[in-house]
């Protein structure tokens, strides 16, 4: 169910009431090379049966529905911001049916990762835990900044969210310990610490450091800090607006047209390897 460049990608949303989703919607309406072909949501979600762009005032023809394989029918991919359970189901049938997946979901455990791969082998998939351009340059500059200061310098992640996320640290915030622990030829599993409290004594050589916010409508901060003898370097990294994740998510969407099978990333996307 792949298309050609020259041919709209035909792109299925799940989640397609949430603020993400509308936010992926609003963005496929916008592109020139997307069309909407499917949206989907839980079968509780007051919006099944509704028009898919009634939030935008106008109709898509497309009804946000429960049925997963209804909602796949049309697509050659899915985008697919929920949850780790969701998401796996999801991929399931996706494998089955050839539909590609852009997947911005956070949280999987190293057993679904393993079943994430397994479905790549069938159809290619772009999973990345932040789908947004900035946020994967930044990654890029950590990578840099991890070799460079690899001596001299602790590091600590602070990262910032809504009160309604239900995950924590965030997803891309381990990503960036991923990336830094990597460059620096390590493991993070090795060297993170996510909680402090009481007497702690000294902080750890050579341990990467994670504090996490949660308030208000907080779409999401990160900030890496090198803390060295005499300076310090921060590396921050601000969303006012989803909207970077979307147009990130089109940007993979684009990408995987010309793709059979495989597990990619934002930086397979962006040419950043």
């Amino acid at each position: 169910m792949t298309s050609s460049s020259s041919v709209p990608r035909r792109v299925a949303v799940a989640g397609a009431s949430g603020r993400m989703g509308r936010m992926l919607i609003e963005a496929i309406q916008a592109s020139d090379d997307c069309v909407l072909a499917g949206a989907l949501d839980l079968p509780t979600s007051p919006a099944v049966g509704q028009d898919a762009t009634a939030f935008l005032g106008r109709a898509s023809g497309v009804a946000i529905t429960a049925d997963l394989r209804e909602g796949l029918k049309n697509a050659d991919v899915l985008i697919d911001f929920t949850r780790p359970e969701g998401t796996l189901a999801h991929a399931a049938v996706c494998a089955e049916l050839g539909v590609q997946m852009v997947i911005g979901t956070t949280g999987f455990s190293d057993a679904q990762k393993a079943d994430m791969e397994a479905a790549a082998r069938k159809v290619a998939i772009v999973l990345a835990p932040n789908m947004s351009v900035g946020v994967n340059v930044t990654l890029k500059l950590l990578q840099m900044a991890a070799q460079a200061l690899a001596t001299g310098y602790d590091i600590e992640i602070i990262e910032a969210h809504h009160k309604h996320k239900v995950d924590a640290p965030s997803g891309t915030a381990l990503k960036m310990g991923e990336v830094i622990a990597e460059a620096q030829g390590t493991r993070l599993a090795d060297r993170a610490v996510y909680e402090r409290y009481g007497h702690t004594g000294e902080r750890k050589e050579g341990s990467i450091g994670f504090a996490t916010v949660r308030g208000g409508d907080i779409v999401g901060d990160h900030t890496v800090l090198f803390a060295g003898t005499g300076e310090r370097v921060e590396i921050t990294h601000k969303s006012s607006s989803r909207a970077g994740y979307a147009q990130g998510s089109l940007r993979a969407v684009r990408f995987l047209a010309g793709q059979r099978a495989g597990m990619f990333d934002m930086f397979d996307v962006l040419n950043l390897k």
